[in-house]
């Protein structure tokens, strides 16, 4: 396996203050320069035919567009995400908007957290005041963009994405890739099997003799 450091020079910029993703971007100027670059978020684990970052690459029609990741979402689940909005004739993005309720929101197509971003991103993340949550918010500053003229484009992704930041989603995403192992899928469905034929509240589980200790 090759390590990290092997494949680029790393940069590290710690966020002096939890003031959003989009300061968090922010903070990374100095370092990226005048170049496209990519923003993985790391609670966001995609599986897939090939990596998020090179579908994207993929998608790109043109070099001075960005490309964002989205995925269709229930619509009770749009206030969780940034949503899109897209141009049927050209396939662009022409509007975005941050964690909209259902009953408002353009679409039911979410902002998953894997971009592309051209860096005029920067000019527009230090023109964008606080938003949702009090936080400069990445998703004004593409509104922003797009205000601005700037391209953006969709990319639907090929995989499964499991949301690591909850604890649920990063219990599934363990399951999951387990379940994808060869030297572990067998051990790991005879244990689901078991949790869910026992129990946890029946007499002989687990959890329930360590409640009678």
């Amino acid at each position: 396996m090759v390590a990290p450091a092997e494949l680029a020079t790393m940069h590290y910029v710690r966020q002096q203050q939890a003031l959003g993703l989009g300061h968090a971007v922010l903070c990374a100027k100095a370092f990226v320069g005048q170049v496209p670059f990519f923003v993985l978020l790391p609670d966001d684990l995609i599986v897939g035919p090939e990596p998020g970052a090179a579908q994207l690459i993929s998608a790109m029609q043109s070099p001075d567009e960005s490309v964002i990741a989205v995925q269709e979402v229930p619509w009770e689940h749009t206030s969780r995400y940034g949503v899109v909005s897209i141009d049927r004739e050209t396939g662009l993005i022409v509007g975005i908007v941050e964690k909209p309720q259902p009953e408002v929101a353009p679409s039911n197509l979410a902002v998953v957290g894997r971009y592309l971003l051209q860096p005029e991103v920067f000019d527009c993340l230090a023109q964008i005041t606080p938003g949702a949550g009090g936080e400069l918010q990445l998703t004004d500053a593409l509104a922003l963009m797009l205000k601005q003229g700037h391209k953006l484009r969709p990319c639907r992704f090929k995989g499964v994405r499991y949301d690591t930041g909850s604890p649920l989603g990063f219990l599934e995403a363990n399951i999951g890739m387990a379940l994808a192992r060869e030297d572990m899928r067998a051990q790991i469905l005879v244990m689901l099997q078991s949790l869910t034929v026992h129990g946890l509240g029946e007499e002989g589980a687990v959890g329930s003799r360590s409640r009678q200790e």
